[in-house]
């Protein structure tokens, strides 16, 4: 578990906008702090320097994040058999 970032507003079509230092990946799961997923990363907006990342949630109140951390769940890579 790696924390992605600090939730600083919630979208009026309910996307989860998080203030992030390190970028994650695209579909990556996030979960907060009781590794309770919440949604996925959908989009990385803003700067380079200050980037952001919105989250579409899979929870009814994303609301209820704001001002909260929240935390990316690596996903588990396949091996591929030669």
């Amino acid at each position: 578990m790696q924390v992605l970032g600090l939730v600083t507003n919630v979208t009026p079509s309910h996307n989860i906008i998080l203030k992030v230092k390190k970028l994650p990946k695209i579909s990556e799961t996030v979960v907060d702090e009781n590794l309770k997923p919440v949604g996925k990363v959908f989009d990385i907006i803003g700067p380079v320097s200050a980037p952001y990342v919105s989250v579409k949630p899979t929870i009814k109140e994303p609301e209820k994040l704001i001002n909260k951390t929240l935390y990316t769940v690596p996903s588990e890579r396949r091996r591929e058999k030669n």
